[in-house]
This record gives C-alpha cells, structure tokens and sequence, in this order.
C-alpha cells in the first residue's frame, strides 16, 4: 500500500492555500507544518484528470521553534489522498534547506511558505527540491462536516 496517490498534482485550492498562509502567520516565529491531501479534480467540477490539494493535515504532537518542525511519524495515518508536505520558513527563504530536501521522498508537491505569509510568499517544489507550478484554483471544497459522514460499512 502506497502512502502517496499516484495521480498528477494539477493546482491547490485558494481556500487551502489562505489556509496555509494563515496558520503559518499564527505559528510564527515558529515553523509551521503539515501533510497535504487531495480531492479528484472532477469530484471538484472540474473538467481534467489529475489532484487538487484541498486539505492541510496537521499532525498531533508536532513540535516546532524558529528553524525546524518535527512530526511524531508514528501520528502520521496512512491517508491514500495524501500528496505531499507543507510548513514555513519564518525567516521568509523560500526554497528548501538540505534538512528539507531530506523530507521531501514521499508525495508529489511540498510547499514552503515564507514570512510575512502574504499571498505571493509561497513556492512549490518536487521531491529533489526543484521549483515546479502549482496553480492556485478556485474551486468549491467539500463541506467539512462531511469527514465524519460514513458508517461502519464504509470501514471495511
């Protein structure tokens, strides 16, 4: 079983994104991070293949100060729609440290945020560190009161 889906990653979701840049803001001067997951783009009205990252994962005992954020990996759940990594960098660089690089195995997009996490100070990159596009869509995201909306059914 593959942690990571297998489909392209075609853009974020804005409201993902304000999402981001607004925790980060909150964290600082703290690193802020967390796991990316993500909606089929046609389950989103939209008319293409591929992801759309809707959903910022944090996980429980994540631990941060000024240069570094450390997940519990034992916290990390073994999430099909997850596609990549998020966190910030609170003195605004916006591309990946070698410590980062060394996260960046699993997924298909991992975003830093930089300080003073304004709509513009965000960059995506692959799993070797190299910038690539990640457009930001507007699109509606599923209603969250649905997360807890399945039956003992839907879990076997």
């Amino acid at each position: 079983m593959r942690l990571f889906r297998s489909s392209d990653v075609i853009g974020i979701a804005a409201d993902t994104l304000r999402f981001a840049l607004e925790a980060s803001r909150e964290t600082h001067p703290n690193e802020y991070m967390g796991f990316l997951r993500g909606e089929d783009a046609r389950d989103l009205g939209l008319d293409r293949d591929g992801t759309v990252v809707t959903d910022v994962l944090v996980i429980p005992g994540t631990k941060s100060n000024p240069v570094s954020a450390t997940v519990q990996t034992s916290m990390v759940p073994n999430d099909f729609s997850a596609v990549g990594s998020i966190h910030s960098h609170p003195n605004g660089v916006l591309r990946p440290s070698d410590a980062d690089l060394a996260t960046f195995g699993q997924g298909h997009v991992h975003v830093i945020v930089g300080a003073p996490y304004e709509p513009d100070d965000w960059r995506a990159f692959d799993n070797d560190g190299t910038p690539t596009q990640l457009p930001v869509l507007d699109v509606d995201l599923p209603d969250p009161g649905d997360f807890f909306d399945f039956t003992e059914e839907d879990l076997l």
